[in-house]
């Protein structure tokens, strides 16, 4: 069996800490098979001879442009198999008006209200035994950005989370948002995460184990 390859994109705002959060699950990938390669620019996705041999593409890439021909390497990419897993603003908060990379992911991210919010993110129980979150929840309490975002119908959402109403806030009713959504896209597969604001989200057990498993979900099959 040929080794899979996976490329790690990262770079971006540092905010999200691009390196050290992409080094938490580095080692997995390797120890999972995998042959990493990092990149630090996104030109990568415009290079054809390496895309082509892509099975899994994780992005930690938060804001930023990107380029015709880098979209258009990516997009073929996955549509032709190549896997693509991310997790909070490294891939919903991306390329903010690059419509057809949110059209990929499934998702947008729009705010977060309050930044260390305490919060439960809930398994949808028709989930429960699905791989990537067997034996997690079915509820995880978390304190930390608390992602409200925009999604579509062909996401196969795995867990949520509420926002409450607050005194202070617009909505006047419990908004229930995605927090981990799979989904397929061409001959490929996504996988997201809207926690991940730093390598101390990505270390939490559950989240941790979640992640894992996505990635491991979205790689192509060989």
């Amino acid at each position: 069996m040929n080794t899979r390859t996976a490329l790690v994109v990262r770079g971006g705002w540092e905010g999200h800490d691009p390196i050290g959060s992409t080094d938490v699950f580095i080692p997995h990938l390797r120890d999972s098979g995998f042959d990493v390669t990092v990149e630090d620019s996104l030109e990568v996705y415009a290079d054809e001879s390496v895309m082509s041999g892509v099975d899994l593409i994780v992005q930690c890439w938060t804001m930023g442009d990107i380029l015709v021909d880098e979209m258009h390497g990516l997009r073929l990419a996955v549509e032709n198999g190549a896997g693509l897993a991310g997790w909070h603003g490294g891939i919903l908060d991306a390329f903010r008006g690059a419509t057809d990379f949110h059209h990929i992911v499934g998702g947008q991210f729009v705010a977060h209200p309050g930044d260390a919010v305490d919060h439960e993110v809930v398994v949808r129980p028709e989930r429960a035994d699905d791989p990537i979150l067997a034996g997690i929840g079915p509820r995880i309490r978390l304190t930390t950005e608390q992602y409200w975002v925009q999604t579509d119908p062909l996401c196969d959402v795995l867990a949520t989370t509420t926002h409450a109403v607050r005194p202070d806030a617009p909505w006047n009713e419990p908004a229930t948002v995605p927090v981990a959504w799979t989904r397929r896209w061409g001959r490929g597969k996504v996988f997201v995460s809207t926690i991940g604001h730093g390598p101390e989200d990505l270390r939490i057990p559950e989240i941790h184990t979640m992640i894992s498993r996505g990635l491991l979900w979205a790689a192509r099959e060989r």
